[in-house]
């Protein structure tokens, strides 16, 4: 029926939380990779699915179609309509999801042992035969535009967008996968049809299945589900170099608190030096009330309510990300301080104590992480869509605890770049003005 690739049993354990799986990794006659977790203590299944590509395979001039396409699977497939399929896979108190992203689209299902032939089979329905009713269309349409509306009076919002456009040009990271209120409003039933052939294809597939099922019968189950999809997508986007160099922009926008998003080029996830940049990150602004940056922007001088950093590693580019909200006479404060934190652990790297403090916060909260059949398949499709192995599990905690002080402060010095900070601001802030 299939054929066993590799077994990884392994026990996550920690002081508060102990985590056991035992992955198996299978491929189907029909050459779909999958790993699984037989859990039959509780007649549950969770499945997830990710195909690479997304937003990102979005035709040119067609822009939001991947989006709106995808907010269109449980709007009617079949014989069904909207109504009708919600009303059946609430019948088999099943749960589905659909998202789209700007590297991958996310399919879900979660449902009951007693009930998985007949929720299998109303899921494959909405992947492979959405019917894309003009009604259905045009009111998710609505939704979507409504989104983009709210969007434009949102200064989060308002930077991502001026930060990504800046940042990428013309690649689809540039540009909002929700599309523009003219592209959305422009996209047809056709269009829906060729944005679901583009990306619902079998050759960048990642699935894990967690619950009461067998790894024996999940390579049929998973021919059935997706073996009529089409083999073969279009080409991915080409990698994208962060293209934003230091400064600040000055977004006006009448609001007596300015928001600020901020960042530079960041490392891929692939890197011999990831674990040290992400243990880094942790200390300077990813650690909450224990990061450098909260303890000196909020703590030491009340500037904010709240400050954070992020390694943002994407397929196609790498960022280290911050972001900041303070009021408009204090904003510009707040920005030099991040901005001198950030040369400080550029220039000085961390003390010993706080490496000691974020390994022993990362490797003791890891394990709570694999609470429940959904968490663990999430868990696992990601893993293989980053090209980790099973195994991965069981040394992660180890690659953390083997990290030195040289290492970081090495890295810090390497990856951290103040005058490369560029400061997307929006808001009235007093003493900032856009530099060139």
């Amino acid at each position: 029926m299939f054929r066993f690739i590799i077994t990884a049993v392994f026990a996550v354990t920690a002081s508060v939380a102990t985590a056991a799986v035992d992955i198996k990794t299978i491929t189907s006659d029909g050459g779909i990779n999958a790993w699984v977790v037989e859990e039959p203590s509780i007649p549950f299944v969770a499945l997830e699915i990710r195909i690479r590509g997304g937003a990102s395979l979005d035709v040119e001039g067609k822009r939001g179609a991947v989006n709106l396409m995808m907010g269109l699977l449980e709007e009617g497939s079949g014989d069904m309509t909207a109504q009708e399929f919600q009303a059946k896979r609430e019948s088999l108190a099943a749960s589905f999801g659909y998202r789209a992203y700007d590297d991958t689209i996310s399919l879900s299902a979660k449902f009951l042992t007693e009930n998985q032939d007949d929720a299998l089979a109303l899921f494959k329905q909405s992947l492979v035969s959405p019917t894309f009713d003009q009604d259905a269309i045009d009111r998710v349409r609505a939704q979507v535009i409504s989104g983009i509306n709210s969007d434009a009076k949102n200064p989060n919002r308002i930077a991502g967008a001026f930060f990504d456009e800046a940042a990428f040009g013309d690649h689809p990271y540039g540009s909002s996968m929700d599309g523009t209120i003219e592209s959305v409003t422009a996209l047809t039933r056709d269009d829906m049809f060729d944005a679901h052939r583009n990306v619902l294809t079998r050759d960048r597939l990642f699935v894990s299945v967690v619950g009461d099922v067998t790894a024996d019968a999940v390579g049929p189950m998973l021919d059935d589900l997706l073996g009529s999809l089409p083999d073969e997508g279009p080409a991915l986007p080409d990698d994208v170099d962060f293209g934003l160099a230091g400064g600040v922009t000055v977004i006006d926008y009448e609001t007596p608190q300015s928001v600020a998003l901020f960042g530079h080029a960041g490392i891929e996830r692939d890197d011999d030096d990831f674990f040290a940049a992400y243990i880094m990150n942790q200390i300077l602004g990813a650690g909450g009330f224990e990061s450098r940056l909260m303890n000196e922007v909020r703590e030491k001088r009340g500037l904010t309510y709240g400050i954070s950093t992020f390694l943002v590693p994407k397929f196609h580019t790498e960022m280290m990300l911050g972001q900041v909200a303070s009021a408009n006479e204090t904003i510009a404060e707040a920005i030099e301080v991040t901005r001198n934190e950030w040369a400080r652990m550029a220039n000085e790297g961390v003390t010993a104590e706080e490496l000691e403090t974020a390994k022993t916060f990362l490797t003791g909260e890891y394990p709570l992480r694999f609470d429940g059949n959904g968490e663990i398949a999430d868990i696992m499709v990601g893993m293989q869509m980053i090209g980790l192995p099973p195994e991965y599990v069981i040394n992660r905690n180890d690659y953390i605890e083997a990290v030195t002080l040289d290492d970081i402060n090495r890295v810090a010095g390497e990856l951290l770049d103040p005058e490369g900070l560029h400061f997307v601001v929006v808001g009235q802030p007093e003493g900032l003005t856009t530099t060139e």
